[in-house]
């Protein structure tokens, strides 16, 4: 049943403002977080004492005068609290405990050893058995994030499709809750990214941006006038699936043509060892040896920007066959920003470059000149702090979903 305005839900809404007041300015008195949200003193106390009582808030300091008592400031206090965030990617299962502020604490990396399907989730499931019965202490668990690639419906927590991990209409995150016991959460991988930008990086006052990442596989996060687009089943960013070619290759989801095929690390990773294998002159040999058979994406970045010529020829075809995309996206979105996330793009200014030039060449002069292309600002724990963005997005109510002024109660 929706609910349209129940005391209850005023509350926690107004209790979601609070913690984000106290979360992004710290050391303010209560006075100063009722002012600034035009809420009653009584509701922000109310709200300030079980903040406290959980062990959200903590007390510290007090705050200049105006007459009478000096005020007591409240912090936001992260780290009395923990979340488990899991990343699940073609190759690698990344499991970390982290603060309330999305900062590591511990992270393991597992291998995918190739499983697929069920064989995957079981194996999930044993990874965060260890990982979960290693965190003896006294702080709190309030939940577990995951977010993987794929059509992911978040409301219903179902990974509806990911044909390389051979997932199509698993009910994910109720498995998890069920065997921890646990509120879990789970969403697409991109929209973790961009919602980890928005509450996290440089670009929170951001209201129209798009959050593409290149890896193993192509997708995007779009945020259109401060809300997250998701699309009726969670599909909406599918960007490696849009075409830029009716006659291309076939992709494995039926189009023809889709980007990613063109642009995603297994693709240019092929074309690198084609050349090499028919002579083609490169620095990027001396990374091949008899035990290792394949460049990374990092070593393909370096040969970039010390002007190799067969990295910098494919470096260039990526930026022609993003751009074609792009194009779409600043059309049909009009955004200010759009980054472009992934291994690939980082430290790779010349992509950059090339991908901003061709942009101009090709957009309306109206569109462009208000989009700025460039590189993600989280750092490389990016993935992390996308999986802990989704957790602390829904249950805090972080900067997203909520307006800067509370909701009013005679409370």
């Amino acid at each position: 049943m929706k609910r349209t305005g129940d005391l209850k839900l005023i509350q926690e809404l107004n209790r979601s403002i609070i913690l984000e007041t106290i979360r992004k300015y710290g050391s303010i008195s209560r006075s100063e977080i009722a002012k600034k949200n035009d809420l009653s003193p009584t509701t922000v106390t109310s709200a300030v004492t079980e903040l406290i009582n959980e062990g959200y808030v903590v007390e510290g300091g007090t705050g200049t005068s105006s007459g009478g008592r000096k005020p007591i400031l409240l912090n936001f206090s992260p780290d009395n609290h923990y979340l488990i965030g899991v990343s699940i990617s073609y190759s690698k299962i990344t499991i970390a405990d982290m603060n309330l502020e999305a900062k590591i604490n511990m992270k393991k990396i597992y291998p995918t050893n190739g499983y697929t399907g069920a064989a995957l989730i079981n194996y999930l499931l044993l990874l965060l058995e260890d990982f979960h019965a290693a965190q003896q202490d006294d702080r709190q668990c309030i939940g577990i994030s995951l977010i993987i690639q794929g059509i992911v419906d978040s409301k219903k927590g179902v990974v509806h499709y990911n044909p390389v991990l051979l997932l199509e209409d698993v009910y994910l995150r109720d498995s998890v809750e069920a065997h921890f016991n646990l509120p879990t959460w789970l969403d697409n991988d991109t929209n973790a990214y961009v919602l980890a930008e928005k509450n996290f990086g440089h670009f929170q006052e951001v209201e129209n941006l798009i959050y593409i990442t290149i890896g193993e596989g192509v997708g995007s996060g779009v945020i259109v006038n401060n809300m997250l687009s998701r699309g009726e089943s969670g599909g909406a960013g599918e960007f490696g699936h849009t075409s830029i070619d009716y006659q291309g290759e076939l992709c494995s989801c039926g189009n023809k043509g889709c980007i990613e095929n063109y642009i995603n690390w297994p693709a240019t990773s092929k074309k690198i060892m084609k050349e090499i294998e028919e002579g083609k002159e490169t620095i990027l040999t001396t990374y091949l040896t008899s035990d290792k058979l394949f460049i990374t994406p990092s070593e393909f970045v370096e040969a970039v920007n010390t002007g190799d010529n067969l990295a910098v020829e494919i470096n260039d075809e990526i930026a022609e066959y993003l751009s074609a995309g792009v194009v779409n996206l600043v059309h049909l979105f009009n955004p200010e920003v759009i980054i472009l996330g992934g291994d690939v793009t980082n430290q790779n200014q010349i992509l950059i470059d090339a991908v901003q030039q061709k942009i101009k060449d090709k957009t309306l002069k109206t569109l462009y000149q208000d989009v700025d292309i460039t590189t993600s600002s989280l750092g490389k724990e990016f993935e992390m702090v996308g999986a802990a963005s989704v957790l602390l997005q829904d249950k805090f109510q972080f900067k997203l979903t909520h307006d800067k002024r509370g909701l009013k109660t005679n409370l």
